[in-house]
């Protein structure tokens, strides 16, 4: 079968085309609004949230002074995505001058009325200003890590999900890599995005994020899957994987969806249905919508579901009426069915923890460093430090025989020049690699000490490092020593 693209297109107008990238959001902001399991909720996040899920809208900046179209955001939606405003050309665009002006505004309408922030997005092929467009090989490389780092900085603490990289793998039977000019800085540039993401925010979930992995037959589902299992093993962080889920007659919501949402689920990370609509109208778009949400209310790891825009004449493919309200607001048919399906789901009970918990620790008040770590050590005579230390359990993310696990490093009252951190795993828990760290150990009593770049940490400040293991990662409590 022919797959139709729809990955987005450079926008320019008013309809700036959207790009085939994320739109999916807080599963941490879904919980706050968890309520009794025996009501029938009236809105989309409301009754998404009973099951712990999010129910999200890709957002324009310039439509936040349509009356209708915040009213119906504001009543039915509880996480948002920016549409093109966090984009590398919007956010960037002139080399090192950022521009945050309309992502704030999304940002901040949602975060003054409870709701939460999926950014989109950090790294991609398209909507690269011009500068960026220009350039390649190691000079390339760098841009991108600085902009990854210098953005998810600035929003350090107001993002749930960061969609890291968009769209990285080509159409067609191959499974292959696409050609851009990012690919042609190197295989590695995906993991380095990431690594780099990380680092930036802590908090906030990174994901894999594009179109066309809805059809688990498919070689670029397959390619997709094999990047974010290759990930895992290796311990590259990566908590989530997003379906943008684009559907019409070229590219029809398939039989075999719910088998890839359980089949990246079991991989350890969390699936996000990112870009959702259905072309159509009627019962026949109603049921698709009815279809997709039961398969994602069916696997415990899918956290959410955000559609790519709120009304139909709002849509970059609004000749297909592919969502849930008429241009004037009303709700269509697909919507009745789209809420009634949320409403169906078991309720999370509000004495449990939710099963895909955000970190339980805040994000650290003090930003990371602004340019990437060098690639030559240090001077062997670095300044003079002393002060103690503590080091803290940022997240593990478990999976069937296996973690990672991610750490935060304070200095106390005085400045360090070098750190270390021992920690007794669990039994049967063996540390297979780390990164910005190096491990001595592998079982029971394990060291960390920090990297050529990362041990000398400011008064207050932190610093980061994780590992990958085997077994079981939970009960760690870490102790830091340093100079």
């Amino acid at each position: 079968m022919t797959h139709q693209s729809v990955g987005r297109r450079t926008r320019t107008g008013r309809a700036l085309l959207a790009s085939a990238a994320a739109v999916a959001v807080a599963a941490s902001a879904a919980l706050l609004y968890a309520t009794s399991a025996s009501a029938a909720e009236s809105t989309l996040g409301a009754a998404a949230a009973q099951s712990g899920r999010y129910f999200g809208a890709a957002v324009a900046a310039n439509k936040l002074s349509d009356s209708t179209y915040v009213n119906i955001l504001n009543r039915e939606f509880n996480s948002v995505t920016a549409e093109n405003e966090m984009k590398l050309d919007a956010t960037e665009p002139q080399q090192n001058q950022f521009n945050f002006t309309n992502g704030d505004r999304i940002v901040n309408h949602a975060i003054s009325r409870g709701m939460a922030v999926r950014g989109h997005t950090l790294a991609w092929h398209s909507q690269q200003p011009g500068w960026m467009q220009s350039m390649e090989g190691t000079a390339l490389r760098q841009a991108m890590l600085n902009h990854v780092t210098q953005v998810a900085s600035y929003y350090r603490g107001k993002i749930h999900s960061w969609d890291v990289v968009n769209e990285a793998f080509a159409d067609g039977s191959t499974g292959a890599r696409r050609d851009s000019n990012l690919q042609r800085t190197g295989n590695d540039w995906i993991e380095a995005a990431f690594r780099a993401a990380r680092a930036a925010d802590p908090g906030a979930k990174l994901c894999y994020n594009d179109y066309n992995i809805d059809n688990w037959s498919w070689a670029k589902t397959q390619a997709a899957y094999n990047l974010v299992r290759d990930f895992k093993q290796r311990g590259v962080p990566i908590d989530c994987i997003g379906l943008q889920s684009h559907f019409n007659s070229g590219s029809p919501y398939p039989s075999n969806y719910r088998t890839t949402l359980s089949s990246f689920a079991a991989l350890g990370v969390d699936v996000q249905i990112t870009e959702l609509d259905i072309e159509g109208s009627g019962s026949t778009q109603a049921n698709t919508y009815r279809n997709v949400v039961n398969d994602c209310l069916a696997v415990a790891r899918c956290t959410g579901i955000t559609v790519w825009g709120v009304r139909d004449c709002d849509s970059w493919r609004s000749g297909g009426t592919p969502l849930l309200f008429e241009c004037n607001g009303n709700k269509k048919q697909a919507y009745d069915a789209t809420l009634a399906a949320l409403n169906s789901a078991t309720p999370v009970p509000t004495t449990a923890p939710p099963t895909t918990a955000p970190p339980t620790t805040a994000p650290p008040t003090t930003a990371p460093p602004t340019t990437a770590p060098p690639t030559t050590a240090p001077p062997t005579s670095p300044p003079p430090g002393g002060g103690s230390c503590t080091a803290s359990v940022i997240s593990i993310d478990q999976w069937p025989g296996g973690f990672v696990a991610n750490l935060r490093v304070t200095a106390g009252s005085a400045a360090t020049s070098s750190w270390t951190v021992t920690m007794a795993l669990p039994s049967g828990a063996a540390v297979t690699n780390a990164w910005n760290s190096q491990a001595s150990g592998s079982t029971g009593t394990v060291r960390f000490t920090n990297a050529p770049w990362n041990g000398q940490i400011g008064a207050g400040q932190s610093t980061q490092f994780g590992f990958q293991g085997t077994g079981t990662g939970g009960g760690m409590t870490p102790t830091c020593s340093s100079s």
